[in-house]
């Protein structure tokens, strides 16, 4: 099975916050407000996905405002912080909306993403997560930003699936202005 194949069953991400669409640091001032750091280049990929009506999940067990009203902006309608017990969260929410965890992409980084990890279809992590994570990983891979290689990798295989249709408006597209409706002959 090829990359674009191995996401075929993909239908839901589910992202760990800190640590997976953040860079893990946060940012302490000295009135006790804490920021979070998060990627342009993810932002994109998110609201893509939210276009090509993936679901998008976000949740965790901190608690991130500003991260927050960040991910409503992009499209993510399911953002779920405090959480305790990430399984039995995700338990209730796939039984819920009809899905199941094969159909699921979980990305995250430390302990506390094990379980969910070991549940999910497609179990992925950014590299500098913590060893048992990286154990659990399905496929290796070596760049930080993680979130957006799977999320493009995703939708690629949504366009793949669809590329005879793509290729047809595509080389319509393509054509020479002055030969469009031009009778050949």
């Amino acid at each position: 099975m090829n990359l674009l194949e191995s996401f075929k069953p993909v239908k839901t991400f589910v992202f760990d916050l800190d640590g997976v669409l953040t860079d893990g640091g946060i940012l302490v001032f000295e009135t006790g407000e804490q920021v979070r750091q998060m990627n342009v280049k993810d932002g994109y990929a998110l609201q893509l996905a939210v276009k090509e009506e993936y679901g998008i999940i976000v949740i965790s067990g901190g608690n991130g405002v500003g991260a927050e009203l960040r991910l409503q902006k992009l499209g993510i309608r399911h953002i779920f912080l405090n959480v305790k017990d990430k399984v039995e969260f995700l338990n209730e929410f796939l039984r819920e909306n009809g899905l199941s965890w094969n159909e699921i992409l979980y990305m995250g980084d430390d302990i506390p993403d094990y379980g969910p990890m070991l549940k999910a279809g497609m179990p992925c992590a950014p590299s500098d997560a913590a060893p048992e994570i990286l154990e659990i990983v399905k496929r290796p891979h070596s760049a930080r930003r993680y979130v957006l290689l799977a999320i493009n990798a995703a939708i690629l295989y949504y366009l793949w699936r669809k590329k005879d249709e793509f290729r047809g408006a595509a080389s319509e597209a393509t054509e020479h202005p002055r030969q469009r409706g031009r009778a050949t002959g």
